[in-house]
Parts: C-alpha cells; structure tokens; sequence
C-alpha cells in the first residue's frame, strides 16, 4: 500500500470561506481548523515504517477546514441508513442535523425511507424533512428512524433522484455493503459529470470495516452481549454438570465474542471464525473441564464452525448464508457427553438481535455525534467517496475503494486473540488439556 491508495476524491477547489469562524478560534500556538498539509500516518512502529521507500502512506485527517466547496445557503442534503440495525443509528442522523444546521447554516435536509429504496422512484417512498425539532431525542432510542432495508438498487435510478430532488451532498450510514453501494453511485454521478459529495459513516457491529479504528455501536453491543454471558454463567454454576453456550454475531469476524468473554472474564472457551474450530478436539477438553470444576462456559460467534456446517445462498445484500453453529454445537455437544455417559445440564443463550436493537450507550452516543461532526466537515470541504473514521486517535478521511477492500478481523497472532487465551484458559490449538485456576 502506499499513499496513492490513501488519497480522497474532491470536488474542486475550496473558494468559500467558512462559516465556521466565529466558532474556531486559536488557543495558544494551536487553532481548530485542520491544516491542508497535515496528515496522519498509517504505520506506526519504526519497523514497518523502516521498510519502505519514498514518502510514508498516510491519511488526511478530518476536522473543519478553513475553506469550502459548498455554499451552506444554495445546497440540499440527504441522509440514508441502510443495512442492519446498530446502536447509534438515530445519533448519527441528529448529529449530521445539527451540525448542519447550527454550524453550517444548512436549511434544506432530507431523510430517505428504507435504505436505498428510498431513493429509487418505483418503490414510491416519500422522503422525511429533517430539522432540528424532528431529530429532537431520537437519540434515546435504538433503530433508525428513516427505516433501512438490504439488497442493491440500480445507482442510475438513485442519481436520477438526487438529480431531481437537488441534492448536492448525500450521507450514507452503513455497513460495507452500503459503502460499495455508495462507490458505485459516486461512480455514476462522476460518470454524469455532477458535482454532489457522497459521503459514508460506517456502520457494523461485527467491527469488520478496516482503517475506521473501531465501528460505531460495537461497544454498546458487546456491552449488552455480556447479560448473556453473565446469565449463562449462573445458569452454568447452578446445576451438576452445567453448561452455559452463547452465541453471539460475527459472521465473519469475532470481535463480539472476545469483547464481550473478555468484559464478563467468566468464559472458558471463546470460538470465532479467525480461528479454525476443531469440533472433535473441543469435545475431550470441554468434558474434561466439566468432570474437574463442575461447569463450564462456551461463547461462540455465529461465523465459526462453518466448515461443519451445509449452508447455501446469499441474503439480500450478497452475503453469503451462514450454518446455526451455535445450534449445532448444542447437540454435538450433548450428544458427546451421553455417549461418554456424562452428565450434561445445557442452557443455550441466542441473544441475536438483541444487542443490535437497542440504544447506543454514553460512549458510542459521543462517538457518534463525532463521527457526524466529521462527515459533515469532510462533506462541506467537497470531499466524496469516503467514510470518516478515526486512525491513531485522530478522525481520518478513507476512501471507500479501500474502506471495501478487505475485512477487519482478529488477529489469531495478536495481543487482542493472547489475551482471551489468558482469560479463558484454553489453549491455541486443542492438543493440551487446558489448566485453569478453579472458578
């Protein structure tokens, strides 16, 4: 990778000076607008940094900039959620509100129902007017009020609306199929010769979007995927042979589930997709651990396991169909412990769209309101295609080609997978009986 890969797409020349002056002031040697020559570097340690050549890749940071492209007072601004649901959601829409309007002076903003059907004329939905007084609160509650929905839509008919409707900036809230959704309307508009701004906040609560730093609603969901360890741990403890196994989301990462064992710290065995599951390995170790201490607690992400597993198709966003591992752990696991005639008290916990439907806790509500802050600064400088996210605690500018480009995963060889194998105690590979200290 190098710092072609890293650079964002402007509209133009920033010629209008901000309305943000009277806010933005110095303070010392210091001032708030974001130098057009700064950048934040991608690598950082001096042994990645050691073996390239030439300038050292780096992102543009976020923040407010001096000059802007748009005029706050002639432009129109839509706003759209698609995908699942995320704590947050409803943060976001109130945070690019308000920071329009109260700082930029923008008067003209509109919300698009259901996701990208909302901007394709055929499905006739009709588009929400939003000012302050309609995003007032909303950030008290989970889901989203503009609705979402999955599945593509054809970028012509979407450009076409934006065309029809005078949009200049367009915000899209999403995971990454969303965002590739949002590349190929950038696509088109750039095809049109238009100059409107698409511009992403990424959205999962997998934490599978890589350069963001971390995704919005992914603290708040693991926080609230630990009642379900916690539950499954009592359940575990209060009957011979207890076993409590929760299965959380991840499809294809499992941050979840290492999050969420780590924060309970009562797990004693954490599968996920990063690391191979050896089913008939796990099995003697699991029973082991039983006969020893009386309990156990097994925490799964959804993606694991998939090699046991017959799963065929795609949902309506193009990602594949994941097998019920969770489900089939169950029974393999019971079944194990009959045939070895040992006794088995199971409590399976599903808590499935649980942790997704609620609302974002004080941490991610800041984040929130910082990622909108960001987009809207990104957006008014005529920034598009890219998502705001932060990289070495500073918001950063990412294109989406590289935002899509791959997946965030745990590192089965970084200190986050070592410190659930300290935590659980169960080993790397299962050819050990694993030794923990009695809980």
């Amino acid at each position: 990778m190098d710092s072609a890969d890293l650079l964002v797409r402007s509209l133009g020349e920033c010629r209008i000076d901000s309305p943000l002056g009277g806010l933005v002031t110095r303070r010392g040697t210091t001032e708030h607008y974001v130098d057009e020559t700064d950048r934040v570097l991608l690598d950082d340690t001096l042994a990645l940094l050691a073996g390239r050549t030439g300038e050292p890749p780096s992102f543009e940071p976020g923040g407010p900039r001096r000059q802007i492209f748009f005029d706050p007072s002639k432009i129109r601004v839509g706003i759209v959620t698609c995908g699942g649901l995320c704590p947050g959601l409803n943060d976001v829409i109130r945070g690019l509100v308000l920071e329009l309007t109260s700082h930029y002076g923008v008067r003209r903003i509109v919300g698009f129902r259901n996701g990208y059907r909302g901007l394709v004329a055929r499905h006739g939905h009709d588009v929400v007017e939003l000012n302050p007084f309609v995003v007032d609160h909303i950030n008290e509650h989970g889901g989203t009020i503009l609705g979402t929905s999955r599945g593509n839509q054809d970028p012509a008919e979407i450009v076409d609306c934006l065309d029809q409707l005078g949009i200049n900036i367009l915000f899209v809230i999403g995971g990454d199929g969303s965002m590739r959704g949002a590349q190929r309307i950038a696509a088109e508009i750039t095809s049109r010769d238009r100059r409107i701004a698409v511009v992403g906040v990424p959205k999962t609560i997998d934490n599978d979007i890589p350069f963001i730093g971390h995704s919005f609603g992914f603290q708040t969901a693991f926080g609230k995927a630990t009642e379900s360890i916690r539950a499954a741990h009592t359940e575990a403890t209060a009957q011979p042979g207890g076993i409590g196994l929760v299965q959380l989301m991840g499809r294809h990462s499992g941050f979840i589930a290492c999050y969420a064992a780590l924060a309970n710290n009562d797990a004693d065995y954490v599968l996920i997709p990063e690391v191979p599951a050896d089913v008939e390995a796990f099995l003697p170790h699991l029973r082991r651990r039983v006969r020893e201490r009386g309990h156990a607690l097994v925490v799964v992400a959804e993606g694991a396991g998939q090699d046991y597993l017959a799963a065929d198709g795609t949902d309506a966003s193009g990602n594949k169909r994941l097998g019920d591992f969770g489900v089939y752990l169950r029974r393999r696991i019971l079944d194990d412990f009959a045939a070895a005639g040992e006794e088995a008290n199971l409590k399976y916990i599903d808590p499935s769209y649980v942790i997704r439907s609620v609302p974002a806790n004080p941490y991610d509500s800041v984040y929130c309101l910082r990622l909108a802050q960001a987009a809207v600064h990104a957006a008014m400088a005529g920034r598009t295609e890219m998502v705001v996210g932060t990289w070495r605690n500073r918001f950063v500018h990412v294109p989406i080609p590289l935002a899509v480009a791959t997946r965030n995963q745990v590192d089965p060889n970084g200190d986050l997978w070592m410190s659930v194998l300290e935590a659980t105690g169960q080993p790397a590979e299962f050819t050990e009986i694993p030794h923990r200290a009695a809980a």
